[in-house]
């Protein structure tokens, strides 16, 4: 699954626009500042050490590890050596894992690095070479695969309530057809017809990040298609529903833990 690497960054997208978002990279130190996603980012060390702070710990994964990276938990990454690090990484959208699990609170893998048999074998199809299409039944089944394994290593986790997972996904597809409005917790909670804390706690337990945070983290995944297809930065950020550039600029490194000139600049180098 390794390339040979150069002496430069780099980072190369999945060429293939399927359910997930694919890349491959190589960093010779720093990678990112600390930032967070809202969905699951699960990849495997292919060479070197990648280490990154995650929940108040310094982890290191070596090849061959599996990093389950939580949505909405802060994290960086760096090399752990002169050596550089080398990796895959996988982004999977919760409502991909609710769409199996029913419903269920997100499987969560204490300390994000595993070596579990079960979840490197799920990985395989979805992290092979960049280049290399995956059939749309491969990618489904490597999804459900995945799904089991989160959940069998993860454990059985005690909840007094089931989330309301029809409600949630009113307000889910609501977000998603209103993008470029003004969407306050009030309209949400109204359209899916619960309370809004209620909305708010189940939201979180189902797709792991806030009904806010959601909103924009779409509005960033449009920004990101907008920039792609040769947009202005400033241009995307009022087409997504930001109010300008430097408040949409500050969501991405957040985000993405680069700048969006930067996250371009390495796009365009792959």
């Amino acid at each position: 699954m390794t390339k040979p690497t150069t002496s430069g960054d780099w980072v190369q997208h999945g060429s293939q626009q399927g359910k997930i978002e694919r890349i491959e990279a190589y960093f010779s130190g720093h990678g990112y500042t600390p930032h967070r996603h809202d969905t699951y980012a699960i990849g495997l060390t292919l060479a070197g050490v990648q280490s990154f702070q995650y929940r108040r710990t310094q982890r290191h994964s070596l090849p061959g590890t599996v990093m389950v990276l939580h949505p909405d938990e802060l994290h960086d990454g760096k090399a752990g050596t002169d050596a550089g690090f080398h990796y895959r990484m996988t982004y999977i959208s919760p409502s991909l894992i609710q769409q199996i699990l029913g419903g269920q609170p997100l499987p969560f893998i204490e300390g994000g690095l595993s070596r579990d048999i079960r979840l490197l074998n799920a990985l395989i199809p979805l992290l092979q070479d960049m280049h290399a299409p995956i059939d749309p039944m491969q990618e489904d089944d490597a999804l459900h695969a995945l799904a089991c394994a989160l959940v069998g290593i993860a454990g059985h986790r005690h909840i007094k309530r089931q989330p309301d997972f029809v409600a949630v996904e009113r307000a889910r597809d609501f977000i998603h057809d209103a993008l470029q409005q003004t969407i306050t917790l009030d309209t949400l909670s109204a359209a899916c017809a619960i309370d809004r804390w209620q909305l708010c706690r189940d939201f979180r337990s189902l797709y792991g990040t806030s009904p806010y945070r959601y909103l924009t983290m779409r509005r960033l995944d449009l920004v990101r298609q907008l920039l792609q297809s040769g947009q202005a930065i400033s241009e995307a950020a009022l087409a997504a529903g930001f109010f300008d550039q430097s408040h949409m600029a500050r969501h991405f490194n957040a985000t993405y833990g680069v700048t969006p000139a930067r996250w371009l600049k390495r796009l365009q180098a792959s």
